[in-house]
């Protein structure tokens, strides 16, 4: 609506679809390579789509029991949030599960594999996307295979997200007692702003064969990776900046809400 641009700005928002459509065209050079093995598109069969469940199950359970065993050390204003997330892990799991159970129609290819804002250059009128090393922590051969691109889709996302709320952590003219009143806001921008992001994205590489074409595929598939990365995300706050684990928490929390990922869209 008029209000909603002006609350968000049309301006970010144009700026999100830019980012969308320029997403979207990365994803489709790097399914163009037909010739080349290492770039080659790769069907997406029910052994592959296993052990991205079996990864992300691995990885959920791992960081969920690190949260548990750090829930005493965590700000008493965060530990009511882990332990409604800790709470939460079988619906975690089961979103995870359905990967395993529903054959989905899409195709693997050669992603960006750390796409997030901190990767794009903004030039003005365009954005450039930049740094194609993948994930540093990662094995080079690992680097190289080809994965569902919504993994990059879901890695923007998750920026996004981190966008609104470190703005509230370090905002200095703001009081904690703000925050409550504030939060809901920064949620409507990271929603606005990633549907105008997704919605681009999907109308640009609409006719790919690296998307779904039936909704609940495509819904399944996003929700999964949204939900993986935030828990990666957990993990590496409570190594790093605890203070901050919040920002993943929060995006759990949203995320297993009903029809989340379909309003985005």
């Amino acid at each position: 609506s008029p209000l909603l641009q002006e609350v968000i700005g049309g301006v970010r928002l144009e700026l999100a679809s830019l980012l969308g459509r320029r997403t979207a065209e990365l994803h489709l050079a790097l399914a163009s390579s037909g010739d080349d093995p290492g770039f080659a598109p790769e069907p997406f069969t029910m052994l592959y789509q296993r052990s991205v469940f079996q990864s992300m199950q691995s990885q959920a359970r791992k960081t969920l029991q690190l949260l548990r065993q750090n829930l005493s050390s965590l700000p008493e204003s965060l530990r009511e949030e882990a332990q409604a997330v800790l709470q939460q892990e079988k619906e975690i799991l089961e979103h995870f599960s359905a990967i395993r159970k529903q054959k989905i129609s899409s195709l693997k290819i050669r992603i960006h594999g750390d796409y997030h804002l901190g990767q794009v250059l903004y030039t003005g009128n365009d954005f450039i996307i930049i740094d194609f090393e993948g994930e540093p922590a990662r094995a080079l051969s690992e680097r190289r295979l080809k994965r569902s691109p919504f993994r990059d889709v879901a890695g923007m996302i998750r920026s996004f997200h981190y966008a609104a709320h470190t703005a509230l952590l370090h905002h200095a003219s703001l009081r904690p007692e703000d925050l409550p009143e504030l939060e809901p806001w920064a949620e409507l921008w990271y929603w606005y702003i990633s549907g105008a992001f997704l919605r681009a994205y999907l109308d640009t590489a609409s006719n790919a064969p690296f998307i779904p074409q039936e909704p609940h595929e495509l819904a399944i598939l996003l929700k999964a990776f949204l939900l993986d990365k935030a828990v990666y995300e957990i993990g590496y706050e409570l190594n790093n900046r605890p203070t901050w684990v919040g920002i993943p928490l929060q995006g759990i929390k949203a995320l297993l809400k009903e029809d989340a990922v379909c309003d985005m869209t």
